[in-house]
């Protein structure tokens, strides 16, 4: 089975470690579940350890980075998942759903095998809330490409409920908009490598000149003056939850 992150996920695991702050409002949101289907799970980040989880994930090279302290993984795809109707009390799936390839048949099947809560961790498409996307414009036409706008979870899952996931400015979890308040993090390509967006998107060697010549002249500073005051910030990231 091959799938996108047997390319892109190459020391994955190093460069995306879950943060707590984070966590805590997935397992929040997991209420009393005991069994948890973790759908997309990559490397494992955010999987709760006081659960049993049962782990998803297409690409051989994510599962091979989960760390040993954690159940192996199924290799299968979120659109066609091999378990029984009603399997688990809740599922999960963290910064994933845009990479599945069919978005309602892949939440059509975590319905199907879960009989609570199903815990989405996604990004807003509509939210303009990074200064990232000045200097790559190109990022919001690819994620207005392939996320889901918020509105849409609610005709795959019925009634939903969201809520903001503000990024901690020293976030642990390199996802793309996490360096917000550290802007020279996007400079340096080892940690781009943890972000799939910059996998697909082009121009960026004249952004990241032109971001490089700003933090040097101080003009970058100058401009984003006030978020360099704040312990954290929404840049887009939304959990959705439906109930069943």
């Amino acid at each position: 089975m091959s799938a996108t992150y047997d390319i892109i996920g190459a020391d994955y695991a190093n460069l995306r470690k879950a943060d707590p702050r984070i966590g805590r409002h997935i397992h929040a949101a997991l209420g009393n579940a005991r069994t948890v289907l973790n759908v997309g799970a990559g490397a494992g980040n955010y999987e709760p350890t006081d659960r049993v989880v049962t782990a998803v994930e297409p690409s051989a090279e994510m599962i091979a980075q989960r760390p040993p302290h954690l159940r192996p993984a199924v290799q299968a795809s979120a659109d066609s998942l091999p378990f029984e109707d009603k399997s688990f009390d809740a599922s999960m799936a963290i910064l994933t759903i845009h990479h599945w390839p069919d978005k309602a048949k892949g939440l059509a099947e975590i319905r199907r095998v879960t009989r609570g809560p199903i815990v989405l961790l996604t990004f807003d498409p509509s939210h303009r809330g990074c200064w990232l996307t000045d200097y790559l414009p190109a990022l919001v036409t690819l994620d207005e490409g392939q996320m889901p706008g918020i509105d849409e979870y609610q005709n795959w899952l019925g009634p939903v409920s969201v809520s903001t996931v503000p990024v901690p400015h020293d976030c642990s979890d390199g996802f793309l908009y996490a360096y917000w308040r550290r802007p020279r993090a996007y400079l340096d390509p080892i940690i781009r490598k943890g972000m799939s967006s910059f996998w697909k998107i082009e121009g960026t060697e004249a952004a990241l000149e032109q971001l490089t010549i700003d933090l040097n002249s101080g003009a970058w500073a100058e401009q984003h003056a006030d978020i360099l005051k704040l312990q954290e910030l929404d840049v887009g990231y939304r959990l959705v939850i439906s109930n069943g």
